[in-house]
């Protein structure tokens, strides 16, 4: 569907007034009361004819999402039904033995972060644990720091800290800012299949920092894994403190109702009974048939017009709460992983896909604020507006007027700048960043982003670009292993062409030269400069 200024409401250009706004704003906010949040669609430039052009696939992306939550088999690619919507709603799980699951997980989360609060679950040394290490990867990691640095406050029961990379820098940069306090921290290793690689590395880090603590890792380590796996194995063989189950019919990006998300939140201290209950409201709804009256339908019907249904705008998501920080971060791996396809569900190559970034409001306003108003027209924005400010009484800094006010100003103010030179937008209002908004948040965009998918025909819950690369990395550490073998076999100083040569993989010489580089880089082999960079000469270490 087209969605230059041909197929819009308005003229090239043209913008309407305030009164013309406020009538168009009354027509088409979309208020959910029993949650207090609203989703205002009023400045996005869609025709008259939009929402007749788009009931039929609207019609079709409800049923199919109706079929899902009914337990069909909505990943075909792996033969697996797709469940997150029955972590909140236990009783809509087509099986007994998943609804028994779900709702045995979520009392084991509620038991084992009693147990540790009141110390009955005590570190190693000490009579409480005070901090929380989370190692995951991806939804394993995303969802959970988006969760703590949203709802964290100073009166925390743990302290949460983050691995969620496999950069041995960034890694130690957490330990270090531990330090003695390792010795009070609780470890959560966090893997479906528990082979993640990125995760496994994590871990081993975390257990080499307790070893050299004098510490024992098993006293103070977590699984949440799938049943059987690798890590599932570990935890049982050196006898962790727990496991906690990862579920085949969830996904990563979709796991933030899971032991992911739900027992680092709980063990932080989080209301996670609120936390459910907002995703649980507005999962009820976003059933709603009534398409106006379902904002997770408008939100998904907006990607489409923006983008035409082939993502040509992008999603820029600006937050007025420094707590909502991390949103956008969340959303890129929601929003992009699920929709960013080369096949439809038919087999065509399309390429769908929506990218995703934002920071914060009013910081923003210093950023790139000034290219989305005046530059390339190639996006829409959602701003995100939080009615209440704080919990405490709020400071004035000028007479009536508080630094609340200016947010709020600061966001009116960029809107309505943006409508003056037609860039489109919608505005997604809160009543307060609580377990409870949140939740519903989350499950918004959740929703959105799957009907989202019916309606451009791409299979949004599997990813097998991830999966390439993961592949892609095994090769290089395959190349990695026949080059020092090269090199340790012979004391003659090699150049990357010899080298690959010799490792039998002389078609990769620029991923040998990367990976040469790299080892000489951290002390793990040696070089000596050629005419060029890429003539350099590599060596062993242990050659004279």
């Amino acid at each position: 569907m087209p969605t230059d200024d041909r197929d819009s409401l308005l003229p090239p250009g043209a913008v309407m007034n305030p009164l013309e706004l406020w009538d168009r704003y009354r027509a088409h906010l979309c208020v959910t009361e029993t949650l207090g949040i609203s989703l205002d669609i009023s400045r996005m430039r869609f025709p008259d004819d939009f929402a007749g052009r788009m009931a039929a696939p609207m019609a079709g992306a409800l049923a199919a999402m109706q079929a899902l939550e009914k337990g069909a088999i909505a990943n075909p690619d792996e033969g697996r039904m797709v469940g997150h919507y029955w972590l909140r709603a236990p009783e809509l799980a087509p099986e007994p033995a998943m609804t028994a699951a779900i709702t045995g997980a979520i009392e084991h989360i509620h038991q084992f972060a009693a147990a540790v609060h009141s110390g009955q679950i005590c570190p190693e040394r000490g009579a409480r644990f005070e901090q929380l290490l989370v190692v995951g990867i991806g939804g394993s990691a995303l969802g959970p720091q988006f969760i703590a640095d949203a709802l964290g406050t100073g009166a925390d029961r743990l302290t949460p800290h983050f691995f969620d990379n496999t950069d041995p820098d960034g890694m130690a940069r957490v330990i270090e800012r531990l330090g003695d306090r390792l010795a009070t921290t609780l470890t959560l290793v966090l893997s479906k299949s528990g082979g993640t690689r990125e995760t496994r590395n994590g871990m081993l880090v975390a257990e080499a920092a307790y070893r050299t603590a004098g510490l024992s890792f098993a006293k103070h380590a977590v699984a949440v894994t799938g049943d059987g796996s690798e890590l599932d194995q570990t935890a049982t063989t050196a006898g962790w403190l727990a496991r906690f189950p990862m579920w085949d019919w969830v996904g990563g990006r979709t796991s933030i109702f899971s032991a992911v998300g739900l027992l680092p939140a709980a063990l932080q201290g989080i209301d996670i009974t609120a936390l459910i209950d907002g995703a649980r409201t507005m999962d009820m709804t976003t059933r709603n048939t009534t398409v106006a009256a379902n904002p997770a339908a408008l939100l998904a019907l907006m990607w489409h017009h923006a983008g035409g249904g082939r993502g040509m705008k992008d999603m820029v998501v600006l937050p007025y709460k420094d707590r909502l920080l991390l949103f956008s971060r969340y959303l890129q791996q929601l929003v992009m992983e699920s929709i960013g396809k080369e096949l439809d569900l038919s087999g065509a190559v399309v390429h769908q896909g929506i990218a995703v970034y934002g920071n914060k409001g009013s910081t923003d306003q210093h950023a790139y604020v000034q290219q989305l108003r005046d530059g390339v027209n190639n996006f829409f924005l959602t701003f995100v507006e939080v009615l209440a400010d704080q919990a405490d009484a709020p400071l004035e800094v000028e007479p009536n007027v508080t630094s609340g006010d200016y947010l709020l100003g600061f966001m009116l103010g960029t809107r309505e700048a943006m409508h003056q030179n037609a860039r489109e937008s919608m505005t997604l209002t809160l009543p307060d960043v609580s377990p409870r908004s949140v939740g519903a948040l989350i499950a918004l965009y959740e929703r959105a982003v799957g009907l989202y998918a019916s309606l451009v025909n791409v299979n949004a819950y599997h990813q097998p670009g991830v999966e390439a690369g993961k592949k892609a990395a095994t090769a290089v550490l395959g190349i990695q292993h026949a080059v020092l073998e090269a090199l340790r076999a012979t004391q003659t100083p090699r150049t990357a062409e010899q080298v690959a040569a010799s490792a039998g993989v002389g078609d990769q010489v620029e991923t040998v030269f990367k990976v040469l580089e790299h080892l000489v880089a951290n002390g793990r082999l040696r070089s000596t400069a050629g005419a060029t960079p890429t003539s350099a000469m590599y060596m062993s270490v242990s050659s004279p």
